[in-house]
């Protein structure tokens, strides 16, 4: 399941740069310039988008995407809806992430999705990170809590359900591999 409300493609290197931030104890005004390596498909992908206009749009701009980790700690559905294009901190640290081509990760793509990023600080510092199984990819699926969790953010986000309701309905899909189980998925709540 996807982690990031947002191109698979940002995943790596938000995941890459959050590690690092929380690493080093660095905040978004604490870092002048953010290189992330990646494959070609990446720069194929998300290359066009530079400022992004609509939400849609900030979902495949690696600078926005890194932006919104680095000032909100998230990438989610809220975080898009609100942050994305009017938080003028986001404007600003996407204008310090660029996208570098890097032979390894390339290599690599598409059987491994690796994060790479490279961090230069305001007090000179060059730091690096390395995600070799963003969250989310079967070797670091998110957690049972994360799931439900996630679940419940979705169906609220535009309606769809409560987050009582999403509780209810989640206990009945952990009991799937329980016999009579499927006809408590549809009974009346």
């Amino acid at each position: 399941f996807k982690w990031h409300a947002a191109c698979r493609h940002t995943h790596p290197a938000a995941d890459a740069l959050q590690s690092l931030m929380r690493r080093e104890g660095l905040g978004p005004d604490d870092i002048t310039d953010v290189v992330t390596h990646v494959h070609q498909g990446a720069i194929d992908v998300l290359g066009a988008v530079v400022t992004p206009q609509t939400v849609h749009q900030a979902k495949f701009s690696m600078g926005t995407v890194l932006g919104l980790i680095a000032v909100h700690g998230v990438a989610d559905l809220d975080a898009f809806e609100h942050h994305a294009l009017a938080d003028t901190r986001v404007a600003r640290f996407r204008a310090k992430v660029r996208m570098e081509l890097d032979a390894e990760i390339d290599t690599l793509y598409p059987k491994q999705w690796v994060g790479k990023v490279s961090v230069t600080t305001v007090d000179g510092r060059k730091l690096n990170a390395r995600v070799d199984e963003p969250k989310g990819d079967p070797g670091n699926t998110l957690a049972k809590q994360e799931l439900e969790a996630k679940a419940i953010r979705l169906a609220e986000f535009r309606g769809g359900a409560t987050a009582d309701e999403m509780r209810r309905c989640i206990a009945r899909v952990w009991k799937l591999d329980q016999p009579g189980s499927t006809a408590e998925i549809f009974a009346e709540s």
